[in-house]
């Protein structure tokens, strides 16, 4: 059981430790025996359906179209993928992918597009998918190649692939990026593509170190409607760089799960691992390595609720600090974990033990939504202009 004392700090309201609590309850009883490591897309799909008769689905989106409130809570997304990675990392997964693959419609669909998208998200009918990345973009967003030209008044056709695309293959509806006018920020747009749609197909499905459902995609020409661009002709960019302002910080919520279970699973082999008569606990140098993992989880935790906070407070824009709450969240979770597996010696790269599995799980965040070095240059540019409008 994680430490929940920072539930306590001033960030949190009753209703946010009231869903902490039911979350846990769901994730204790059911999460990792959902999970099913060989039927990665079937334990995708089962959570999604779990996750939706929960209830807990209904804080990815906004009301009246399935949601608890008309704004999302970054604080409860947070609190939620926290907890959920803890138990187990595909449910996290499952949860987070819900909630960005349709943020884009929550924050700038029309009436009709929410209606029509939203309500099956928040039930756990439908599988949604965000495809920003492409093959030759990495991180330069603005730089999109994926082209959406004309069709006649009430039709694009997008032409173009998309890589590293979570739920790929298995999602119901993508919110694809594409440029649509002059090369850069400004030339974007993005539009909801079915899956099934005449052109689109998933020429590759994805293996990484912690399996979860990765493809890459391609479009041919592929039709869809005008109706279905998210916000106005070229504001692609903005939708994008909205979604992930809210996203991010819940990136470092994961990894804090990820580290807590870390900590915990650590705490418990070194207090029972017998060693030069006593137990690996009462060694001062295992003692300075839970210090430093301890001031690792209490850092992130405080920068990523910071940041959760600062969003529902009603700053508009957070960079800075979704940033800083993914940067610093993620790379703690990296030494937390390596620490435990350290601490456990053989034990703790053996596989199928639960350190081994959070080592490969906490991996790819400090990369995906934006590598840490990102995160940094971000900081950067933000804080020298800052200054300099002083």
């Amino acid at each position: 059981m994680p430490d929940t004392s920072f539930l306590r700090w001033p960030f949190f309201d009753e209703p946010h430790r009231d869903l902490r609590a039911r979350v846990e309850r769901f994730a204790g009883e059911q999460a990792e025996d959902l999970v099913d490591h060989g039927d990665v897309d079937g334990s995708c799909r089962r959570l999604v359906a779990a996750l939706g008769e929960a209830g807990i689905l209904r804080h990815a989106v906004t009301a009246p179209h399935g949601g608890r409130a008309e704004a999302l809570d970054v604080r409860s997304l947070c609190l939620i993928r926290e907890t959920l990675a803890y138990r187990a990392g595909l449910a996290d997964f499952a949860f987070a992918m819900q909630g960005l693959g349709t943020g884009p419609i929550t924050l700038f669909g029309t009436a009709e597009q929410k209606a029509r998208y939203l309500p099956p998200i928040a039930a756990g009918t439908a599988l949604s998918a965000f495809a920003l990345s492409e093959p030759e973009g990495g991180s330069d967003v603005a730089a999109l190649a994926c082209l959406a030209e004309p069709d006649g008044q009430d039709h694009v056709r997008i032409t173009g692939e998309k890589t590293w695309i979570s739920n790929g293959g298995i999602a119901d509806r993508y919110v694809v990026f594409c440029r649509t006018g002059e090369a850069g920020p400004r030339g974007q747009s993005a539009f909801v593509v079915e899956a099934g749609s005449a052109g689109f197909t998933v020429p590759e499905r994805i293996d990484t170190i912690a399996p979860h459902p990765l493809a890459r995609l391609r479009f041919d020409a592929c039709r869809v409607p005008v109706a279905n661009r998210i916000g106005p002709d070229g504001a692609g960019f903005k939708v994008a760089m909205a979604t992930l302002d809210v996203f991010r910080s819940t990136v470092g919520a994961a990894a804090l799960g990820f580290a807590r279970r870390a900590l915990d699973e650590a705490l418990r082999y070194v207090s029972g691992r017998r060693s030069q008569g006593g137990v690996l606990a009462d060694l001062q140098l295992v003692q300075g390595t839970l210090a430093a993992m301890v001031a690792d989880v209490d850092g992130a935790a405080l920068m990523v609720y910071r940041a959760a906070w600062t969003k529902d407070a009603g700053a508009p824009r957070i960079s800075r600090e979704a940033s800083l709450a993914k940067w610093i969240a993620t790379e703690g979770a990296q030494r937390v974990v390596d620490a435990a597996v350290q601490l456990h010696g053989g034990t703790g790269v053996r596989v199928g033990s639960k350190v081994e599995e959070l080592y490969r799980d906490v991996r790819a965040l400090r990369i995906y939504e934006g590598a840490t070095d990102v995160q940094k240059v971000i900081v950067a540019r933000q804080t020298l202009a800052e200054f300099a409008g002083r």
